[in-house]
């Protein structure tokens, strides 16, 4: 529900609501231009004396809420509106017609159009209420509950920042539209107007008036709570004095000072007092002119939802005719929030059709397991939202599923996608597999996990599951559409390990330029970071080849380190590259292999070309924080990747130590044995709450997960508790 509202409210009111945001930031200017910053101010008596000595044929003085005092006078010269100096009475000039700020006031209220106009804005800013409420309900939900609402998210691109502006400026705008909203039910009558009126006195005095600043009813009004004063007409008897003021309004008796009658301003009018202020700034520019800036944020909310509406319509746009679920042998269901998830569905449709099975695609929500009498398999790829909760497209799975009676005869698979840098980490995945479970529905394979889209993932899963279907799939993550990539110039190359048999190249690229809309929607080589993926396409092949980054955007170049793999075409190309040679690339995130925030001791084990994601953390470790390395190569023969760099780290403060492993050496070790010589060291550092990182080859990881195993036994620990702590992380290939 609140997703439908916010997308159509949006979708509707775009471009009325960016016209009057930004006519509302050019009006906040104004409050804070034309105030009176005037200190000591004369009390209502010694003003209304002073513009009775100097203007004549005064009729009325009117205190604006920026404090401006004008008088409108009909006298010889005819009717005219002056200002006067509030600390004096002196006339400093005539008003000045603000036609600037008039014209954009009107264009503001009501383009124009008069009450038409009026209504099309009041309406706007209804659907400004309900776009930021439904907005704020919608991120709650994304990042797990309301006490999370300004938690730290990892979104990127337009969904990134539609989420991060809406957070900030998020407040400000409702405060602006429902202000707005309340302002024009009021200007079309629909409220009634609260200002206070005192009853007409039944008598004044007909004696000669006494002068203003003797009269006591004015001169007990202080000048910064007055607000406006009709004077008495000169030669007239029998007419009192009209004030109003922040306390409400009354009026004076012009001979006797009396004050004949009164009545308080009621809380309904001050609170249309402080609609008004909020909604103006008048009153309190600084206040106004921080409304206004954030009302700057509305043509960026309005670009960047349009962008994630366009691209979710394109992902479900695309989809491949579709088998009806009596007569398809694999029953594919979706569980979507933003549309993300159907790019692997329709991947894995695509490999499933290139075998020769038919698929039937649709929402986890139209499960209708009677249907699947014939399917072969049955597959749900289900997301995760906020805190464990169900996307858009599966809210009504679980009570559906819940209201079977028998479960169907194919197998069951369940592969979840979430984002590992939240606790609730597919949990909704999870949640799915054990109430299919508790309904007696088989398993194919255990439920796997697709982590922020990652296709390594996604290929992972799709191989155990061609084993256990008996399907002939290939590589599923290489129907996956093609991303675009950019092309990136060779800068610098380094070559180590050739005298080893092991050639590893350090490969420097330079950062390719970026647009102003590239970097606020952190497009592709914009916001990466050390760990995060290199997708390389090699020449002669789509299929993309994944390296870890060695670097992030903030040091201004792109690194990977690659192993030339005995007839590997993407590292064959890639070692081959000289400077000024280009390739065609595009990165990922893996933002569950970034160095972790704080100031724990970090763990950095990696072997051959995975020294590159780690030596990219450790050149980001500018705080120095403590931070031990254990690296395993072949031999020193042919050098050691990052060498000098890891001596000028040391120097820094950036590299605690770093204990080499040589499996080629006269003391042969790999980087197990490494650790196995420094138990009490790394017990130490994990009782500290320090951090294990590992990168590279699969056998490797496995070796040190071993090791690690029984450094941890007897701490009382174990590698999934500390994987549950978010203190192990794994990439390898």
């Amino acid at each position: 529900m609140f997703r439908a509202l916010h997308r159509w409210a949006g979708l509707a009111a775009a471009l009325l609501l960016i016209i009057v945001s930004l006519t509302g930031v050019i009006l906040s200017f104004f409050p804070l231009l034309s105030a009176d910053r005037t200190g000591a101010r004369l009390d209502a008596g010694a003003l209304v004396a002073a513009v009775q000595e100097n203007v004549q044929g005064a009729q009325q003085i009117r205190v604006d809420d920026n404090g401006v005092v004008t008088v409108s006078a009909f006298g010889d010269t005819g009717f005219q509106q002056l200002r006067i100096d509030p600390a004096s009475g002196d006339v400093l000039g005539p008003v000045q017609s603000g036609g600037l700020e008039l014209w954009f006031e009107n264009l503001h209220r009501n383009l124009f159009l008069s009450d038409t106009g009026q209504m099309a804005v009041l309406i706007a800013s209804v659907a400004m209420v309900a776009l930021m409420l439904s907005g704020f309900a919608l991120a709650a939900r994304r990042l797990g509950g309301w006490r999370k609402l300004f938690a730290r998210d990892r979104g990127e691109g337009a969904g990134g920042l539609h989420l991060k502006i809406a957070r900030i400026a998020g407040l400000g705008l409702i405060v602006s539209a429902f202000t707005g909203v309340w302002m024009g039910l009021a200007t079309l009558g629909l409220i009634p107007d609260p200002s206070p009126m005192a009853p007409f006195p039944s008598e004044i005095s007909t004696q000669t008036t006494s002068p203003a600043d003797e009269l006591a009813g004015l001169t007990a009004i202080p000048g910064d709570t007055l607000r406006s004063v009709n004077l008495p007409s000169q030669g007239m008897s029998g007419q009192a004095y009209e004030v109003e003021t922040d306390a409400g309004a009354g009026f004076v008796d012009p001979v006797t000072g009396e004050m004949l009658s009164w009545a308080d301003r009621s809380g309904w009018s001050r609170a249309m007092d402080v609609i008004h202020l909020l909604h103006t700034g008048q009153g309190a520019s600084l206040l106004g002119l921080l409304l206004g800036l954030m009302a700057l944020s509305v043509p960026v909310l309005s670009g960047s939802g349009l962008l994630i509406w366009l691209g979710g319509r394109s992902r479900q746009g695309k989809r491949l005719p579709n088998t009806p679920a009596e007569a398809a042998d694999v029953i594919l269901l979706v569980g979507s929030e933003g549309g993300t998830t159907w790019r692997f569905a329709h991947a894995f449709a695509r490999s499933l059709s290139d075998v020769g099975k038919t698929t039937h695609l649709a929402e986890m929500n139209d499960f209708t397991p009677a249907q699947y009498k014939r399917a072969q398999s049955i597959v749900l790829f289900a997301a995760t939202y906020g805190d464990g909760d169900a996307p858009e497209s599966a809210r009504e799975f679980l009570e559906a599923l819940a209201d079977m009676e028998t479960p169907p005869a194919a197998p069951l698979s369940v592969l979840g996608f979430g984002d590992s840098t939240f606790p609730a980490f597919c949990a909704y995945a999870d949640t799915v597999t054990r109430a299919a479970e508790a309904k007696g529905w088989a398993l194919l394979l255990d439920t796997h996990h697709v982590d922020r889209q990652a296709p390594r993932d996604f290929a992972k899963w799709g191989t155990e599951f061609a084993a256990a279907s008996g399907f002939a799939l290939g590589d599923v993550s290489t129907a996956l559409t093609r991303r675009p990539t950019r092309s990136l110039t060779l800068v610098s190359k380094k070559l180590y390990g050739e005298t080893a048999q092991a050639p590893t190249a350090v490969l420097r690229f330079a950062l390719p330029k970026q647009t102003l809309l590239g970097r606020l929607m952190k497009r592709d080589f914009t916001a990466f970071e050390a760990g995060d993926l290199l997708n390389v396409i090699p020449e002669g092949d789509d299929s993309p080849r994944s390296y870890s980054l060695a670097s992030g955007s903030k040091d201004g170049f792109v690194e990977i380190c690659v192993r030339k793999a005995p007839g590997g075409l993407a590292s064959g190309q890639l070692c081959a590259l000289n400077p000024g040679d280009t390739i065609a690339a595009y990165t990922t995130p893996n933002a569950q292999f970034h160095a972790p925030e704080g100031d724990a001791p970090l763990v950095l084990i990696g072997a051959g070309a995975g020294i590159g994601a780690l030596a990219g953390m450790i050149r980001g470790n500018t705080r120095k924080r403590e931070t031990h390395l254990f690296f395993g190569m072949r031999s020193r023969a042919g050098g050691i990747p990052f060498e000098i760099e890891f001596e000028d780290w040391a120097d820094n403060g950036q590299l605690s130590d770093l204990v080499l492993a040589l499996s080629r050496s006269e003391t042969p070790r790999y980087v197990q044995h490494a650790l196995q010589d420094e138990v009490a060291k790394l017990r130490d550092l994990i009782r500290r709450g320090a951090h294990v990182m590992i990168c590279g080859g699969r056998d490797m990881g496995d070796g040190v997960r071993a090791v690690f195993e029984d450094i941890l036994a007897p701490l009382g620990l174990s590698v999934r508790h500390l994987e549950e702590e978010g203190r192990y992380a794994v990439d390898v290939f």
